[in-house]
């Protein structure tokens, strides 16, 4: 049996004997519901976790009739995969481990939390390949033998790999974590992101920066480029392999003429109201040598392109020059370039990403999308997890899971960062502000 149909087999299993299911095959996908399916719900807190973010009673959105709940408070928690046997791993840049969180025979309790492994560099994106621990570290990516809660056999996969600690970058890189997923061929795929918001420099890099990297039989190679900083990085049910990017700031007006009511041509001007939507952030499909255009071209989501006011569209979008870096066209030909299956608005900074095969109707199986919200823009992009529907090979327009993190003046009590659905038929989200692990359970 292959690899990824075992894993998938195991947790169907698992999620029948904790939930009652009578059966483990996933139903047909069915269109995502919209935001009007959310209601305002209670976070549920257990009383041994209520401090912090969590001593006062919080409010989040959610699918009417689920439930959420705190689950774990992990402090800075950032990406996470369950393991074969059950348990949840949640890594910890900042504290340099992947902590083990192991659910108690009552699914609601809060789990037991040991340490897998510490003692690593800046830890991110995790990955398993049936009993093969991938850890991605900010220079490095090193594999581990799993079994029944412990690791061993600690061996590296790939070395060397751009971080603060490059000679060359003097301690300067904005997107130094790296993810990191395992195809359905075994190779392994690395997220490498740029350096700074519009470091051309990263294209033309040893190894190249703003790209995702592909590992396999010893050989590491560029798999597609002009990836700013892919930290979404995700295999679908099909194969295929799926990044959801933070693209760049302060994006220059494009077009030769007015912008708004302001008057006058605003080509080269960084203008708040175009900043605000432009550019999106891709959710793309990559395919050996796909070049998603960073920083020379960016993914526009007007329907209207250049009109101020007009509709958005993040589906099957094309490219427009970067006014700044590619005004002539010279550095990337744009109207070349695929376009981007899927997005989401501008400066959402989207973080972890995972496929799920299947939650209860309306939803039906897709990708969840933790969406970690922007400091850069005014007024900020709210944090909320986004599920984007499976449907006939490819992903559909997102959908607001979950959210509720962000008051109307935009301060936050909380950023999610992963979502990744749980064998018991639950959705665990991470969240490195408020130091947590969520469970919701669907009605």
């Amino acid at each position: 049996m292959h690899r990824r149909t075992a894993l998938g087999v195991a947790l169907a299993a698992a999620a029948a004997l904790l939930t009652g299911c009578t059966s483990s095959t996933p139903s047909a996908p069915a269109p995502a519901p919209t935001a009007s399916g959310l209601a305002s719900t209670r976070l549920a807190v257990p009383e041994a976790l209520a401090d912090g973010p969590f001593a006062e009673p919080r409010e989040v959105q959610a699918p009417t009739g689920w439930t959420v709940s705190l689950w774990a408070r992990v402090d800075g928690a950032r990406l996470a995969a369950w393991t074969p046997d059950g348990r949840l791993l949640v890594s910890r840049p900042e504290s340099g481990d992947v902590q083990l969180l192991t659910p108690r025979a009552d699914a609601t309790a809060p789990p037991r939390i040991t340490t897998l492994v510490d003692g690593l560099t800046r830890p991110h994106g995790l990955a398993f390949d049936g009993d093969t621990l991938y850890v991605a570290e900010s220079g490095r990516v090193d594999a581990y033998d799993y079994s029944g809660g412990a690791v061993s056999g600690r061996r590296t996969l790939v070395d060397g790999l751009p971080d603060s600690s490059t000679p060359e970058l003097r301690g300067a890189y904005g997107h130094e974590l790296k993810s990191v997923a395992v195809g359905d061929d075994h190779a392994v795929y690395v997220s490498v992101g740029s350096t700074g918001n519009t470091s051309a420099e990263d294209r033309s890099a040893s190894p190249e920066r703003a790209a995702i990297l592909r590992v396999q039989d010893g050989r590491t190679t560029v798999f597609a480029s002009g990836v700013r900083n892919g930290t979404g990085l995700a295999v679908a049910p099909d194969g295929g392999v799926w990044t959801a990017v933070n693209n760049r700031d302060r994006i220059a007006y494009p077009y030769d003429r007015p912008f708004g009511s302001g008057g006058g041509f605003a080509l080269g001007q960084v203008l708040t109201d175009y900043v605000n939507d432009h550019p999106l952030e891709p959710v793309a499909r990559l395919t050996e040598g796909r070049d998603l255009g960073w920083p020379y071209c960016n993914p526009d989501p007007d329907v209207e392109p250049g009109v101020s006011g007009t509709a958005l569209d993040f589906s099957d979008r094309s490219f427009v020059r970067d006014q700044e870096l590619n005004a002539d066209g010279s550095k990337l030909d744009c109207g070349a370039l695929q376009p981007v299956e899927q997005g989401l608005p501008a400066h959402s900074a989207p973080l972890g990403m995972s496929f799920t095969p299947d939650l209860p109707q309306p939803w039906g199986a897709g990708a969840l999308v933790g969406v970690h919200g922007s400091w850069n823009r005014n007024p900020p992009q709210a944090p909320s997890v986004q599920f984007l529907p499976w449907r006939d090979g490819t992903l559909q327009e997102a959908r607001t899971l979950l959210g509720g993190f962000q008051a109307a003046d935009g301060s936050r009590w909380g950023r999610p960062v992963a979502a990744v659905a749980g064998p018991d038929g639950a959705v665990y989200v991470t969240d490195d502000d408020a130091g947590a692990v969520y469970r919701m359970v669907p009605a």
